[in-house]
């Protein structure tokens, strides 16, 4: 079973790539992000013309989350994150699918930080692992998929130096996240690659494609009954070379059955 993450970067102008994607790569559980797109205007049609069932969570013009499923209909759970009951941004939704519990995540950025923005990024990693906690809590196979906005470590990031006064990498940051990880989540990419550069994001700007500038921020963490089933995990790279691609490429791992 392959179970992917792809953030689209406005799923109505990245549509073509999407769906060729889909065809090429045929993940049986996709969770997409910053969909762009309000709940009216999501291309369910053609998703489901491409052989997928699905639920989302969107938003005008930015955000917005969804999770797709080959042949089927993913069964919701839970849309957004307890906590802040005035957040209405859509960044969270969870669904039951294929015997899995998936979430699609899509972590605030954080810039500029200091600042609201940082601040609220880190009370939203607060909630998540509440949230995470109580998916842990139900011993069920779980993937928590998205573009989480952090990068772990020093190690995921072309130059330290070039982006050290990032949201993304700040201690705060990469604290949350470890924080998380600890409660007994695998981190999947690094399971399988261990070392070594693997990037998911490249910029648009700067040449990042070009220059091969990029790192991870888009990770799938295991629940230890999904991470017992870990068979690989890797990144799509290609097509983020292709024209008109999101800044973004598919990350995935693949699951015995």
């Amino acid at each position: 079973m392959k179970i992917a993450t792809y953030n689209v970067n406005g799923i109505k102008a990245r549509l073509p790539r999407l769906l060729e994607w889909l065809d090429e790569t045929k993940p049986d559980i996709a969770c997409l992000q910053e969909l762009k797109s309000s709940d009216e205007t999501f291309p369910e049609a053609d998703i489901r013309g491409a052989g997928y069932g699905a639920i989302w969570h969107g938003q005008k013009g930015f955000n917005g989350v969804a999770i797709l499923a080959r042949g089927v209909d993913p069964v919701e759970i839970q849309k957004g994150l307890d906590g802040e009951p005035e957040d209405d941004h859509s960044r969270y939704i969870e669904a039951d699918v294929m015997g899995l519990r998936v979430a699609s995540i899509y972590l605030p950025n954080g810039n500029p930080q200091p600042g609201p923005k940082f601040d609220y990024k880190l009370r939203w990693m607060k909630r998540l692992q509440e949230r995470a906690s109580a998916i842990l809590a139900e011993e069920v196979p779980a993937v928590l998929a998205g573009d989480y906005n952090v990068i772990p470590t020093d190690e995921d990031v072309f130059s330290v130096q070039a982006m050290q006064d990032d949201a993304l990498m700040q201690p705060e940051s990469r604290a949350a996240f470890r924080t998380l990880c600890y409660q007994g989540w695998t981190d999947a990419i690094r399971t399988r690659h261990p070392t070594g550069q693997v990037w998911t994001f490249w910029d648009y700007q700067m040449r990042g494609w070009e220059r091969d500038a990029g790192f991870r921020i888009d990770h799938l963490l295991l629940s230890p009954q999904a991470a017992d089933r870990l068979v690989d995990a890797n990144v799509d790279r290609e097509y983020r070379g292709r024209e008109k691609a999101s800044d973004h490429a598919p990350t995935w791992v693949t699951l015995r059955d």
